[in-house]
C-alpha cells in the first residue's frame, strides 16, 4: 500500500502498513494499589511528580461534574480509582486514566476552575456545602476532605525487561475523548523530555512548514521528522515493525544522551533546507501527497551524503529526480514500505543518488 500524509487532512496515516501490526508476545505486568490522602495526590500533581499526558489535558467537566466529585469526598462517599504506570526512568507517575478527577481536585485546591478562570465555588451540591471554596469549608470538612481516600492502581511492565511498549499500547487502546490516539501522540506523553521538546522545535522551522503545509493536530509531522532522525542515526538497527523502532528510538533518546541537541538540530536543518532550496514546496511528493517513504529515503541518502561534502543545488536535483525516474526506487517507496529490506534498499539508492559520480 502507497504510504501518504496529506498535510491538507489531518487524520490520515502516515504509514499505513504499521497500522494493525500484531504484537510479537504475550506481556507481563504486575500492578500494586496505593491508597492516596487527597492533599498529597493534589500536591503531587501540582509538583509533577504525577503528571498528565499533554494529549489528555482537554478538560471536559463542567463545573457541576466537579462539585459533584467534591461532595461526594465529602460526605464520605466512594469515588472511582485512578490508573497509574510507573517511570522506570524517573520514577514519575504518569495518568493513564481518572485525569478528569484529578485535575477537578486540583482547581478545587487552587480555588481557579481554570476553564473558565473563575472561582471554583461548590454548585449543585448539598445545602452545607453550597458556594463553598477550599479555603472557605469549616475547618473539620476541609481536614475531612484532605484525608479522603483516592485509590491508585499503578502498573509495571516486568516482561519484557528494559521495554514500557506495553503502557504504548494501553494508551493506543483507549479512547481518549473520542478519538483514538495517534501513534505520535503516544510517544509524546510516554517518552516526554529534551528530545520530545527538540522535535517540536524543529518542527516549527519555516521551510520544514512549507514543505509539510500546515501543523498536524496528531503529530504527523512531528513523526516524520522522528521517523527521518531514527532512520538517519540508526538504519543499522532497523527491524520491523516501524512503530516499534520508533518508539525504542524516541525512549532511546528522550533525554538527548544519545544523539546531542546540537547534533540533531544540524542532520535535520542540513538536508531540509537544502531540498527546500532546490526542489521547493512540493518535496516528496511524486504525486499530490507527500510520500512518508520518499521522505525518509531522500533525506537519510542526502543527509549522509552532505556529511560527507558540499554539493551543488544542480547535482541535488538532478539526484532527486533520478529517484523519482527509478523503478527500484518506485518500487521501494510503494511496496511493503517498512520491511527492512525495502527500506535499507531505498536509503541506499538514495545514497547513491547523491553521491559525486551517479550525478556527475
Amino acid at each position: 500500500m502507497v504510504e501518504q500524509d496529506d498535510a491538507e487532512g489531518p487524520d490520515e496515516a502516515i504509514d499505513d502498513a504499521v497500522d494493525g501490526e500484531e504484537l510479537p508476545f504475550r506481556y507481563a505486568i504486575s500492578s500494586y494499589g496505593a491508597d492516596y490522602p487527597v492533599d498529597g495526590l493534589v500536591k503531587r500533581l501540582t509538583e509533577g511528580a504525577i503528571y498528565v499526558p499533554d494529549f489528555q489535558r482537554a478538560y471536559v467537566w463542567s463545573l457541576r461534574d466537579a462539585s459533584r466529585l467534591v461532595e461526594s469526598l465529602l460526605l464520605g462517599l466512594p469515588v472511582p480509582g485512578v490508573f497509574l504506570s510507573k517511570e522506570e526512568q524517573t520514577n514519575k507517575l504518569l495518568v493513564i486514566d481518572g485525569q478528569q478527577r484529578l485535575r477537578s481536585l486540583q482547581f478545587f485546591y487552587s480555588g481557579v476552575f481554570e476553564p473558565t478562570k473563575r472561582e471554583l465555588a461548590l454548585e449543585g451540591v448539598q445545602p452545607q456545602f453550597e458556594g463553598k471554596t477550599y479555603r472557605t469549608l469549616d475547618a473539620e470538612d476541609r481536614r475531612h476532605l484532605d484525608d479522603a481516600i483516592i485509590h491508585a492502581t499503578v502498573m509495571r511492565q516486568d516482561v519484557p525487561t528494559g521495554d514500557d511498549s506495553s503502557i504504548y499500547h494501553v494508551f493506543e487502546r483507549l479512547n481518549t475523548g473520542g478519538k483514538v490516539l495517534s501513534p505520535q501522540e503516544i510517544r509524546a506523553c510516554l517518552y516526554h523530555g529534551p528530545f520530545e521538546d527538540l522535535l517540536s522545535t524543529l518542527n516549527e522551522d519555516l521551510k520544514w512548514r512549507e514543505i509539510f503545509g500546515r501543523k498536524n493536530k496528531r503529530l504527523r509531522d512531528q513523526e516524520l521528522i522522528l521517523r527521518y532522525l531514527a532512520l538517519f542515526f540508526d538504519l543499522e538497527n532497523y527491524r520491523k515493525p516501524l512503530k516499534g523502532f520508533l518508539n525504542a528510538y524516541m525512549k532511546k533518546n528522550r533525554f538527548l544522551n544519545w544523539q546531542g541537541d546540537q547534533e540533531v538540530h544540524r542532520a535535520f536543518l542540513t538536508p531540509i533546507h537544502t531540498i527546500h532550496r532546490v526542489l521547493g514546496r512540493h518535496a516528496f511528493r511524486p504525486e499530490r501527497n507527500l510520500n512518508a517513504a520518499v521522505f525518509d529515503a531522500v533525506m537519510v541518502g542526502l543527509g549522509r551524503a552532505l556529511d560527507d561534502g558540499a554539493l551543488s543545488d544542480d547535482r541535488v536535483e538532478k539526484g532527486y529526480r533520478s529517484l523519482l525516474a527509478n523503478p527500484d526506487f518506485i518500487e521501494a517507496t510503494s511496496t511493503g514500505t517498512s520491511d527492512e529490506d525495502v527500506v535499507q534498499r531505498r536509503v541506499a539508492l538514495a545514497g547513491k543518488a547523491f553521491t559525486v559520480d551517479a550525478t556527475a
